[in-house]
This record gives structure tokens, sequence and C-alpha cells, in this order.
């Protein structure tokens, strides 16, 4: 077996189906298919039984632990040369594994990862989202689409590695946030190459609200401080732009109009965001949707730093006790 794709899935059932029917439509075969059901109160059992015929699946069912373990759960019952990590809300295009097999004929690499897209029957907001988490103008455009052949760091979203460097690598953490990124760190600290392969994208539905993407965003400021801790002199200065532009829309609002500077350029930020992503998706409507998303994020992810910042350096908590509600739910 070439390849392996492994997914971890919580309570997500008609995700996952779409995801296999996306599957099924491949003209590429060697392939297999590891579901692996991190203890999930509304399974996916039936909908793996249902592509039994069409693809070569595996159902496997565990105690929660968080998708960095159930990951690594999958990778053990795997047979494939190469271990392709997916999250469960992800649509895979047919020309995908068409995208692998071309570039890792002509590169030798040991890790890759591959960009995401709206699909046209996202809803406005996801599309709104999405442009949020991939845009240069906001904290999006590390996916970027550009090739990279040194230090690109994966994503589990969409994230292939040789089966070798898994294993010598021992996988993911056991880390309550951030353990994909830790992983990327991981595998380049050890002097092994990575590589971003722009076809090779995928469909990434993203959250269905703002409510669960600012979760999502808070998350992932937390992680950031927990990385740097691991991983000293990763922190950059754009991992910090959220937490000052939170700080400044929380003090522009304890002082009313004192800032009439600090309004303007919100102001101007706002209508850049709008102009483009009403450009990048052709509507109006996802362009101003954008502007709330991007607020989201930036102080989503803000908030999480801060957060991190305070219980991790000041407090000085270790991981677990800094963040002893539940994430993986």
């Amino acid at each position: 077996m070439k390849y392996s794709l492994i997914i971890p899935v919580y309570n997500r059932p008609d995700e996952v189906r779409e995801l296999l029917e996306s599957l099924a439509r491949q003209y590429y075969k060697d392939f297999e298919v590891i579901l692996v059901e991190d203890g999930s109160s509304v399974s996916c059992e039936a909908e793996a039984k249902a592509f039994a015929e069409q693809l070569s699946i595996r159902y496997f069912y565990k105690p929660n632990s968080g998708p960095g373990q159930s990951r690594n759960y999958g990778a053990e019952r795997a047979t494939g040369e190469w271990l392709i990590v997916l999250d469960s809300d992800i649509i895979v295009p047919e020309g995908y594994f068409a995208a692998l097999e071309t570039f890792l004929k002509e590169h030798q690499v040991d890790a890759f990862g591959g960009p995401d897209r709206a699909h046209e029957s996202f809803t406005d907001v996801q599309k709104a989202i999405n442009y949020g988490m991939t845009s240069f103008f906001t904290t999006g455009g590390i996916r970027g689409g550009k090739q990279k052949l040194d230090k690109f760091f994966p994503r589990s979203f969409n994230m292939g590695i040789r089966r070798e460097v898994y294993e010598a690598l021992g996988g993911f953490r056991a880390m309550r946030f951030g353990e994909d990124i830790d992983f990327s760190y991981r595998i380049v600290e050890a002097g092994y190459k990575t590589a971003l392969i722009p076809d090779a994208w995928v469909y990434h539905k993203r959250r269905t609200d703002f409510r669960k993407f600012f979760r999502q965003v808070h998350n992932s400021g937390i992680a950031r401080v927990n990385l740097t801790i691991l991983h000293p002199g990763t922190l950059k200065i754009v991992h910090l732009l959220p937490a000052l532009f939170t700080i400044g829309v929380v003090m522009l609002f304890l002082g009313g109009f004192a800032w009439p500077w600090f309004w303007a350029v919100l102001m101007l930020y706002a209508l850049i965001i709008f102009i483009d992503s009403s450009i990048v998706n052709r509507s109006i409507k996802i362009g101003l949707i954008s502007v709330g998303a991007a607020f989201v994020q930036l102080i989503g992810y803000g908030t999480g730093f801060i957060a991190a910042a305070w219980r991790r350096w000041v407090l000085r908590k270790d991981n677990q006790d800094a963040f002893t509600e539940t994430f993986y739910k």
C-alpha cells in the first residue's frame, strides 16, 4: 500500500460521509482509509460500512484522548509507505493523488503539506472564515500557495509523513494544543526535508459559526505560547500582532474616542479586508462577513495568547495545570 489516510473523528458522521464520498471518486486507488473514532457519542461506523466495497477502509473506536493520540493510534495500524493525516472536515479533489505522485517522483522529501480552499457549496460564513485563515491580510498567510522546499511546517488538516520518519520521531506528542505544529517543528529540527505541494490542495470546511471559530483560534493562541516554550526561538513578531491588536481594541473602548487615530486604523483595515475578500470571493456579502471573521480571528488568537502567556510565563504553571478545561470536545 502506497498511502495510508489517517482520519481522527469526533461526533462528525455527516462530515465523514462527504469525505468518504470524495475518496470513493478518486481514480487513483493505491491507498487505505483508517478512521479512528475518538470516543464519540455519535458514531460514524455506519458511514465506514457504507463505503466498505468502494474503499479499502478500516474503522476503530477508542476512548477520547484528542486528535494527536488518535492519529498515533491509526498510524500504529497503518500499512502504507506514506502516512497522510487529514481532518474529518476535508473534501479531497480528484486530482489530489496525481499531484502527490508527480511531486514525489521529482523531489526527495520526508514530509509534505498542501494548501486548503473553500468549496462552492460552503456557506458564506465558512467562505469568510476560510478567507480569514488563508489571506495575506490576516494571520492566515502562512498556508500560502508558493512552493517551499526548505523548512515548511505542514499542518494536520493535510499532512503527509514517511512511515519511517513518523516512527523515528514517535508521532504526535500528548499535547492539548498545537500538537501538529510541534510535530512539524520536530521533523525539521531532526534534519528531515519538508515541502509544500501547491497542487495537493483540499477543500477545508472550517467552522460553521463565529463562536466555534473564536474557540478554534483562541486555542491556537494558547498553542503558540506552549510551542515557544517547547521550541525556543520560534516566536516571531507576526505571532505577537493579534495580542497587540486585542490590547489596542480593549484600550480603545476603555478610552472611548481618546484614540481617534486607532479608530482610523481599524476602519482602514476593515475596508482592506472587505475589498480584498469581495474580490477574492466575488461577493460583497462574503466581503462584509469577512470583516467580522478577521476581527474574530485576531481577537480570538490574541486573547488565547495573552491568557497562555499569563498562566505559563507569569504564574509559571505547566501545560496541564494551566489549561484544565476540556479541549478535545
